[in-house]
């Protein structure tokens, strides 16, 4: 069993920069087609995909995981003050020469009752195996 692992962690507000900078050419490419997706639950995750997220998880983190069939992007928003945050997927579709994977990080209502600690939310989505960059947003 063949599997491939690529981790991008953003550490600094100007990596950040320069990351999303270097996409910008790629963000104009028009949009050939959606990809069908499924929110991976946490007892879902592949225990190697697993393990990276909980070492990732204290800073935002990007991360693509690949096995024989399906490929996973992951989206770490790194930790929170409390719990009650959710994520939305946006858009996951691809372009002429790549894979466009976007989210939103949503925080808890002013009404909701949350946990008073810190919680770590990220987001796992299976795709269909495909060899393109991925460009998260």
């Amino acid at each position: 069993m063949r599997k491939r692992i690529k981790i991008i962690c953003l550490l600094t507000a100007a990596v950040l920069a320069s990351a999303l900078s270097a996409c910008s050419a790629d963000e104009g490419e028009a949009k050939v087609r959606d990809l069908e997706f499924t929110v991976v639950e946490e007892k879902e995750i592949p225990q190697e995909l697993a393990k990276l997220i909980e070492e990732k998880k204290l800073n935002e983190f990007r991360l693509t995981y690949t096995d024989d069939s399906s490929l996973y992007l992951v989206m770490g928003y790194g930790e929170q003050e409390t719990g009650g945050y959710s994520i939305s997927v946006n858009a996951c579709y691809l372009t002429e020469t790549s894979l466009v994977f976007d989210t939103t990080l949503m925080g808890p209502s002013k009404e909701e009752i949350v946990q008073q600690k810190p919680s770590y939310p990220y987001i796992v989505v299976k795709t269909e195996k495909r060899e393109e960059p991925v460009i998260f947003q």
